[in-house]
């Protein structure tokens, strides 16, 4: 059949879904199946090789037997899953940690040790990513220092993409987009970072040779391949990074349309096509292949800001709570939040920020700190913006996905007025799987370009230049809080 099968395992769930080669996503098809990391109270955030591996292979299950009702054999699979995990494998290929999310803090102390040994800065302008906790370097020192055991057995290095590909065909298989996201990759350079890696207790050998990656794989391994008689045979593209995914299945190819998704987290991003790039201060930079680049900033916190007021201020259901916010003026409620409550990736990369809250007063309301809570998160948004603007140039197009957004108009509303800038609402259900099939496309050669298929857009959110100037006297309010707290102290 002409269609594309996508398998995208995210922080919470594994989905898989079925798109046609124009780009659409076909009805009928699909599964989800949820988990939850193991968390610990000193931040850990990790999940299992095995569990995850039978997570995704549960929900691939389910819809090759909907496939298999249906006569459906499709033509190829595309994956793409979280960035900068890491896990070790040993030489008889199980795995001798537990899969680090990029979520998990414990590293922090040893992201520290590292800006002792190489300048931050610098190497950020080569890899795209600063030496924080988000990122393997931290998280290799951490484990060597920590679980050294386990660290010695690890013969290999990978993402969790990478370690499935193990599992499904008896080999790993890893991709330039997923590579370029781990702090250990020279973006302009497309090759590792030796500087990076000379100051970690690990060696480049252990890694993904550059000159095998993306290569699809093809006949899958026992018993998968008697489960799964429609996957086999037909190529497996390396799993991409979901964000990189994103701005693809939803349309934002170019460097003049930009993504902004809000989901658990939050994310601006643009793609550029090049074959080099400068990257700026502030923002992260990875690949979403071996022609294009993805740069921009990501938030921690976004969604769950939302859920963590809703849960903690015993706050009404959704639509009470939309229908109340909507009637509340900007800058009213006296507030100043720094929503900083998961700690701070995207602009100034710090591992000791948290969130805080001025202005409180016995009038203050419930509903009140929710609505600050969620300007606050969109004013660091444009703290984003403003990088980018300076790096990019205006940009033609901003292009609302993720749950948070979608949920929510007047989250939305608060987006297009603190940037100043118009939103449009991205339809598709699943972009980021979306973006998994069309990558897939284009390398089959079904279609010529990513850019081939539109994305489904709808509604457009034009700002409210009134607000705007209220928001920008907010963001100055907020970034002389920070200042206060998390420079001048020090």
């Amino acid at each position: 059949m002409d269609a594309i099968l996508t398998l995208d395992v995210g922080s919470s769930s594994a989905r898989t879904l079925l798109f046609s080669f124009d780009g659409k996503e076909i009805e009928c098809f699909g599964s989800q199946v949820k988990y939850r990391p193991h968390t610990t109270e000193d931040g850990g955030w990790e999940i299992d090789a095995k569990e995850l591996t039978e997570i995704a292979a549960r929900s691939l299950t389910e819809i090759c037997g909907q496939m298999r009702a249906r006569g459906v054999k499709p033509a190829a699979v595309g994956v793409d899953t979280f960035w900068h995990s890491v896990v070790g494998v040993g030489a008889d290929g199980h795995a001798t940690t537990a899969i680090l999310h990029p979520f998990d803090s414990r590293s922090a102390d040893a992201a520290h040790v590292l800006e002792r040994r190489i300048d931050n800065l610098k190497q950020h302008s080569r890899t795209g990513c600063m030496l924080h906790p988000s990122y393997p370097p931290p998280k290799l020192l951490w484990l060597s220092e920590t679980q050294p055991d386990a660290f010695r057995a690890a013969a290999r290095w990978m993402s969790a993409g990478e370690y499935l590909f193990l599992e499904f065909f008896g080999q790993p298989a890893a991709s330039t987009s997923m590579i370029s996201a781990s702090g250990l990759w020279n973006q302009s350079a497309n090759d590792y970072d030796d500087e990076i890696l000379s100051v970690l207790p690990v060696k480049r050998a252990q890694f993904p040779d550059p000159g095998a990656m993306d290569q699809p794989c093809k006949g899958l391994r026992a018993p998968f391949s008697q489960q799964w008689p429609e996957l086999d045979g037909i190529p497996w593209y390396p799993a991409l990074g979901d964000g990189a995914c994103d701005n693809v299945g939803s349309g934002c190819t170019t460097r003049d349309r930009w993504a902004l998704m809000v989901g658990t987290s939050g994310a601006m991003r643009a793609s550029i096509e090049s074959a080099r790039i400068e990257i700026p201060d502030g923002l992260f930079c990875y690949r979403i292949d071996r022609k294009r680049f993805v740069a921009g900033g990501a938030l921690s916190n976004g969604g769950q800001v939302y859920a963590w007021m809703k849960r903690t201020l015993n706050l009404p259901d959704d639509a009470e709570i939309e229908k109340q916010l909507r009637a509340m003026p900007p800058g009213l409620h006296g507030l100043t939040i720094l929503p900083l409550f998961a700690g701070e990736r995207s602009t100034e990369w710090r591992t000791d920020v948290r969130g805080a809250i001025t202005g409180l007063g016995v009038g203050s309301t419930p509903m009140e700190i929710l609505h600050a809570a969620l300007e606050s998160v969109a004013l660091r948004f444009r703290n984003v913006y403003e990088i980018m603007e300076d790096t990019f140039g205006v940009p033609r197009e901003i292009i609302g996905s993720g749950a948070a957004l979608l949920n929510s108009a007047v989250w939305t509303q608060m987006m297009a007025d603190t940037l100043g800038h118009t939103v449009v609402m991205c339809r598709e259900r699943e972009a980021t799987s979306r973006g998994a099939a069309l990558l897939a496309l284009e390398r089959m050669g079904a279609i010529g370009s990513i850019s081939d298929a539109a994305a489904d857009l709808g509604e457009t959110v034009e700002p409210d230049r009134a607000k705007n100037e209220v928001y920008s006297a907010a963001l100055t309010r907020q970034r002389r809080l920070y200042k206060k707290i998390f420079e001048e102290r020090w």
